[in-house]
């Protein structure tokens, strides 16, 4: 236990009850004639249930003469409290001229529970106004609102205040106060008032084990159970369900498993709340397997035991399971909460079923639960994650009380589905209405910034991201050294990762995979060894990183034992997406038939990635029989992308196959496929200006293509040769004008015309950098002397002095 607190066993000499010279307001006694008690009015009061009986019982007690009478009065009082009905209580109340002081002590209580801290503090320095002595119940009520309030200021004036009226010896009153300060968050003066008891119950263990276990301290909670033993006090369900929720958030699997044998040696698994704190502890402690026998094992079952394992499923990210479980839910009659609601929207959102995900927001309309904000922050993040920000967007703007969720949810929504400038818009609007981003914020438009390669956005988003005081975040930390590095700026992103002092696992995968998609193969492998070094394991994740890495680079042996190291030494299975890599790192080596060969020989069916990868690198190394295997596979599972079509085209082009070109391009028309346009953007002035493959509507395209030409041919002298292998049907000269409509010739030649000399030119393009163009740009950095970036769909290529980083391996 933390040595701030004080020893469990300390007990400071027992306090002085209170002085029986105490002044204080007398109890007068009434005698009431019995025939009043047995009086038809007192009898209908005795036995009220509503606050509209009791207002149909007030005229017979005022038509029979009654109202005056203190048992009445006092009955009226009580029960108007009780139905929260102060202002008709306080009616009653005010004109009586001599208040019994239960009078007193039931109004206090009525404003306690009903009303505001403000206002039950009004009412008890009326109390002690006139007079009346507090009694211990006074101050568990108003040490209550002052803990519901987090009121740390009050709730210590109260607490002197009880200790001058003598009942700092009250076991009940110092359990109000220990609930007190561990609500308001000082646990530590929670922990002291509880080591000062003279004595200690069982509620008074089970309060100061809850202030710390609701305060995410569930180890020092678990020492205080082991303490409360050694005091001969054993743990009831208020004790169990109190730890368990706090054993659950830190993920203490073994206590949780010892805290279960002891509730089934106990018998407490037959309580629903306690079987239900247990299918959520083990759930949040990964072992869903478990909470799913225990909830299969209940007799009975709350709407919240549901929740609890239809959540489990969602964050073991088995979304399938949960859905399955809903409707169980449903047909069994349980009626969904907006808990449910919100968890089953991100099964739908991580299954892209848009469909359930529909059906469920018809379910929110039929629970009129579209008026709750975070339902509906849910709905936005599920349509957005179906690819239905159309929809998305027309719920954010129809919602009338946006939260900063409401504002997080919209902005990784525009992310997600690739509308940068959206998101960048709502991030700035967002601002302007004065709402402040934290890091979620961060985490989700940092990203969408990447994505634009804008090296003077990042910093100013890096800016705010310091003045905001979020640098000490790691996930926003990591999300920046992504950034700098899709924004080409490689060695700011290690600066940034050498800066921080904490790291995760994504930290280090961004910065390898960082490493790699520069073509800094080495480096990559070099910071992989490191991280074995560490305490921080890598993941699936990193060995995809480190397998993509040795493709760029073309390091197959180093790939191959990695690859095998990821089963051998750190238990991980390969997903498709690994497999895919290896045959990337083959093929890009130009061993094709070794790549074709690791597919046949895989233990699950190949997939489109695998596919893809062997495709693309048929048409690195002109291999015609392979590609056309792959290509067709491809069609088969999935004939809508035209991608794939593309590519083989381009294959039987190179080959001079030209009839094969045509039927490719024949099968294309038939499905209504397109082929994507090369599309490349360049930042000036914090405007970005997108060019496309011919395109002509730029406001300087004449000016642009007349000093393209100028520059082809200053590159000619220099040695570049134009690759016109890809093109067919028109002639040679013409072959050469198309080459250089490409856009990316476009966007280098503009960012040239329109920048100071020295100045390095950024490009971001939407498909592979053809040949023809790398071997252009190679000699534009030598005859312009300038540093041109240019990071297409696969990674990133720096031109320099006529050599490109990739050493012409990509």
């Amino acid at each position: 236990m933390s040595s701030q607190f004080l020893p469990i066993t300390a007990k400071p000499p027992q306090a002085s009850p209170p002085s029986s010279t105490t002044h204080h307001k007398t109890s007068q006694k009434i005698h009431i004639p019995d025939h009043i008690y047995s009086h038809p009015a007192a009898l209908l009061l005795e036995h009220c249930t509503s606050i509209k009986q009791l207002h149909q019982i007030i005229p017979l007690v005022i038509k029979n003469g009654l109202y005056d009478e203190q048992l009445f009065q006092t009955k009226l009082i009580s029960l108007l409290c009780n139905y929260g009905s102060l202002t008709e209580a306080a009616i009653i109340f005010d004109p009586i001229d001599d208040k019994l002081e239960g009078l007193y002590h039931t109004m206090l209580k009525g404003y306690a529970k009903n009303s505001s801290l403000d206002s039950a503090l009004v009412f008890f320095n009326r109390m002690r106004s006139d007079n009346v002595m507090p009694v211990v119940y006074n101050f568990t009520y108003l040490l209550k609102l002052c803990g519901d309030s987090f009121d740390l200021r009050r709730g210590k004036q109260i607490h002197g205040q009880l200790i001058t009226s003598g009942f700092a010896w009250d076991l009940f009153v110092m359990s109000g106060v220990v609930n007190m300060y561990s609500k308001c968050r000082v646990i530590g003066d929670a922990y002291k008032m509880f080591g000062r008891m003279p004595e200690r119950d069982l509620v008074c263990w089970n309060t100061i084990i809850s202030g710390f276990a609701q305060n995410g301290l569930a180890k020092v909670a678990l020492e205080l159970v082991r303490g409360m033993f050694e005091e001969g006090h054993r743990p009831d369900l208020v004790t169990i369900v109190s730890v368990l929720p706090a054993v659950a958030d830190v993920k203490l699997l073994r206590a949780g498993e010892a805290i279960h044998g002891y509730v089934v040696r106990g018998g407490f698994d037959s309580f629903v709340n306690v079987s239900t704190a247990l299918v959520d502890m083990y759930c949040k402690c990964g072992s869903v397997g478990t909470a799913r026998v225990i909830f299969d094992a209940m007799g009975s079952r709350t709407v919240v035991t549901w929740n609890s394992m239809i959540d489990g499923y969602v964050q073991s990210d088995d979304p399938d399971e949960a859905m399955v479980l809903f409707k169980k839910m449903m047909d069994e009659g349980f009626q969904p909460t907006d808990v449910t609601i919100m968890e089953i929207l991100h099964a739908c959102a991580d299954l892209g079923d848009l469909e359930q995900g529909k059906f469920v927001h018809k379910l929110v309309d039929d629970l009129k639960l579209n008026s709750n904000v975070s339902v509906m922050n849910s709905l936005i993040s599920m349509y957005s994650k179906c690819k239905r920000i159309d929809i998305a967007t027309k719920l954010f703007e129809n919602l009338q009380n946006r939260t900063l969720v409401s504002w997080n949810a919209m902005i990784l929504g525009y992310a997600q589905n690739g509308c940068v400038n959206k998101a960048l818009n709502s991030f700035c609007e967002m601002q302007s209405r004065n709402i402040k981003p934290d890091s979620f914020t961060m985490v989700s438009v940092i990203p969408a910034l990447a994505e634009l390669s804008i090296p003077r956005q990042a910093k100013w988003i890096h800016g705010l991201v310091i003045r905001r005081h979020l640098h000490k975040n790691v996930f926003v930390m990591t999300a920046l050294v992504d950034m700098y590095a899709k924004c080409g700026a490689i060695h700011t992103a290690r600066k940034l990762f050498n800066m921080m002092g904490d790291r995760h696992t994504i930290t280090w995968n961004a910065m390898i995979d960082s490493y790699g998609t520069h073509g800094l193969g080495k480096e990559a492998l070099q910071l992989f060894e490191e991280m074995q070094k560490g305490i921080v394991k890598p993941n699936d994740v990193t060995f995809l990183c480190v397998l993509s890495a040795c493709s760029h680079s073309g390091f197959v042996e180093e790939g191959r034992r990695y690859f095998s190291s990821m089963k051998k030494d750190y238990g991980l299975e390969p997903s498709m997406d690994h497999y895919g890599a290896m045959v990337d790192l083959l093929g890009r080596a130009g061993r094709l038939s070794e790549a074709w060969d690791f597919i046949q020989k895989m233990p699950v069916e190949p997939g489109i990635t695998v596919y893809g990868a062997m495709l693309g690198a048929c048409k690195i190394h002109k291999n015609v029989d392979l590609g056309e295997k792959a290509a067709y596979r491809l069609f088969e599972l999935n004939p809508d992308e035209g991608g794939y079509h593309v590519l083989l085209a381009n294959i039987y082009a190179t080959a001079s196959m030209w009839e094969k070109v045509a039927e490719v391009r024949k099968m294309m028309q038939k499905k209504g496929l397109q082929k994507t346009p090369g599309c490349s953007l360049v930042e000036l002035r914090n405007e970005v200006h997108s060019f496309y493959s011919g395109s002509t509507s730029h406001p300087q395209s004449k000016k642009i293509y007349n000093f393209l030409e100028t520059l082809v041919d200053r590159i000619k002298a220099a040695g570049y040769v134009p690759d016109t292998n890809s093109i067919h049907d028109v002639e040679d000269d013409v072959k050469e004008k198309l080459l250089n409509t490409h856009s990316e010739k476009l966007a280098i030649a503009f960012g040239i015309l329109n920048t100071t000399p020295g100045t390095t030119i950024h490009v971001r393009k939407n498909l592979r950098v053809c040949g023809d163009c790398h071997s252009a740009t190679k000699y534009i950095s030598l005859v312009t002397g300038r540093e041109i970036i240019v990071r297409d769909m696969h990674r990133f290529h720096h031109f320099k002095n006529g050599l490109c980083s990739c050493g012409d391996y990509w």
